[in-house]
């Protein structure tokens, strides 16, 4: 049962003190999920769309610091972070063909994992798609050329881990968080220290108005414009260049 399996490789990631991501199809398998293995003992989250830009930020911090073992989620393409910590990339219903299980999505999704040298990327499901050959065949040629250039430059890989004020540092923007006061949102450019932190977090509310604007949700598009225009005090009159 994929289930069962997936139960096995994550304890054995967890036991080396390693992180999983498990991307599922449905909001509802997502939450069953994240409730099935929490009730096995294992430390789960669950990545929703409801959560905010900078929860999302603060979420994957506290993964890579070990606050939790597994990361589920419907659409993880949407983190853009370095995160060598995790190992194991199980990606359910694989071979369900569609935007989320195209031979794009599941390349970028495997590549989460391709910053450990325990890194393992498991495809579930009942038979093997045109896109699911074409990742593999493609992972199959560029291991290739990676472990013959390793071996012509005496490289041994190794996975680089962070300590805590590195990956703390890394997400300073995830503790800068929006919050209501007296009936008004206090803006969060009041939260930071630094050029660097404003730096990251104009970046991040960009990434995340145009991700918004792309998916028809420019409501929410607008929010993320107006949050941009607090920070830089420039008036965005366009959410998406075209």
């Amino acid at each position: 049962h994929q289930i069962d399996n997936l139960m096995e490789e994550i304890v054995t990631v967890t036991k080396r003190k390693e992180r999983a991501l498990v991307t599922t199809l449905t909001k509802r398998m997502a939450e069953d999920l994240s409730e099935y293995l929490r009730g096995m003992g294992l430390k789960v989250r669950y990545l929703h769309s409801e959560i905010k830009a900078l929860e999302r930020v603060e979420i994957l911090r506290d993964l890579r610091l070990g606050e939790f073992d597994v990361l589920v989620g419907i659409n993880l393409l949407r983190e853009g972070l370095d995160l060598p910590e995790v190992s194991l990339v199980a990606i359910l219903d694989a071979d369900k063909e569609g935007f989320l299980r195209s031979e794009r999505s599941l390349m970028q999704v495997s590549g989460r994992a391709a910053r450990n040298i325990n890194g393992k990327v498991i495809f579930y499901g009942d038979h093997i798609t045109e896109s699911m050959r074409k990742v593999i065949e493609e992972v199959k040629r560029r291991r290739k050329i990676q472990r013959d250039y390793n071996a012509e430059h005496g490289i041994t890989p190794k996975t680089i881990y962070k300590s805590i004020d590195e990956v703390m540092s890394a997400t300073t923007v995830a503790d800068v968080r929006p919050r209501e006061l007296s009936g008004e949102r206090l803006s969060v450019s009041e939260k930071f220290r630094n050029k660097m932190d404003q730096a990251e977090l104009l970046e991040l509310l960009n990434r995340e108005m145009l991700r918004a604007a792309e998916a028809l949700e420019f409501e929410k598009a607008a929010e993320l414009r107006d949050e941009i225009a607090k920070l830089t005090g420039k008036r965005l009159s366009r959410i998406v260049k075209h």
